[in-house]
């Protein structure tokens, strides 16, 4: 009797490790990139506003990123790269939730995504710079922009790096008016243009292709201002992603030491931009 009481307890037992491991991700389920590689298919989130870097044309995401991963998946035979595209403010949430494995778009480092993510070598500049409406003589420089009312998209490394600008204008005497925020940057390029606000702040490289693009309508408004920033893409930081993000590091590195990301800056930006290829350097703020 006591011997059946403990098969049955065994058999008991063992179910529950069985279904705990289900749950878990079990050690089946311990390394991402294999996982990747068993299923052949590599889900990655993406925010499509964000020119040059990932943008909708012809119903299709291109732009910098794009022709990037077209080099990375090379490294991935057998493998299709579905990108999920989303608003900015569901990217970093739905990584964190498992919803999809990596984060394919243009994410700010900073202390605290530092922190929290598996940050990728830096794939372009992302130090902080602000445009204006051609012809607006009110603001030379950065610091004209108090006073008035500006903008930049919710939840974005973009926006603190403005709250925090105008923060010290407003502590040497006069902050700015307003900021308002928008859920992607052609909102606030919008309001821009219609003379609702006065400058908004972004990334250079966005702003310089903005101007590029439209230069009847748009105007830098420089020195840029802050630090020095970096884009990166991220992973989660956990053991079971280690390998995922290890592979894109050593993919990213590959073409910034063979010059593909150079060729494909100039490309799309117009010019080379100097990245770290070995490291990604921690972030101040």
């Amino acid at each position: 009797m006591f011997a059946s009481l403990n098969r049955a307890c065994a058999v008991a037992f063992g179910a529950t490790i069985a279904v705990c491991l289900a749950f878990s991700g079990g050690p089946a389920n311990a390394d991402l990139l294999a996982e990747i590689k068993k299923r052949g298919e590599f889900i990655v989130g993406t925010e499509a506003r964000f020119p040059p870097f990932e943008f909708v044309e012809d119903g299709k995401i291109v732009g910098y990123s794009t022709d990037i991963m077209v080099h990375v998946m090379k490294a991935l035979p057998g493998v299709k790269l579905k990108r999920l595209d989303l608003p900015w403010q569901g990217i970093l949430p739905g990584l964190a939730a498992a919803k999809f494995d990596y984060v394919v778009t243009s994410v700010t480092v900073t202390k605290e995504r530092y922190a929290k993510y598996a940050l990728s070598l830096p794939i372009a500049d992302a130090t902080m710079a602000l445009v204006k409406r051609k012809g607006d003589a009110s603001i030379k420089g950065p610091e004209d922009i108090a006073g008035h009312t500006v903008g930049s998209q919710a939840g974005s490394a973009q926006l603190q790096a403005l709250q925090a600008f105008a923060k010290g204008l407003a502590s040497s005497g006069k902050g700015v008016k307003e900021i308002k925020t928008y859920v992607d940057f052609n909102e606030a390029f919008a309001d821009l243009a219609a003379g609702r606000i006065a400058a908004v702040c972004n990334s250079l490289p966005n702003l310089l292709d903005l101007v590029r693009k439209r230069p009847d309508t748009f105007e830098m408004v420089l020195p840029t201002f802050g630090p020095k920033k970096y884009f990166s893409w991220a992973g989660r930081k956990d053991a079971e992603s280690a390998s995922l993000a290890a592979f894109m590091d050593k993919q990213i590195a590959a073409l910034n030491k063979s010059g593909v990301l150079t060729a494909l800056q100039k490309k799309w930006f117009g010019g080379p931009m100097d990245l770290p290829a070995d490291k990604l350097p921690v972030p101040q703020n």
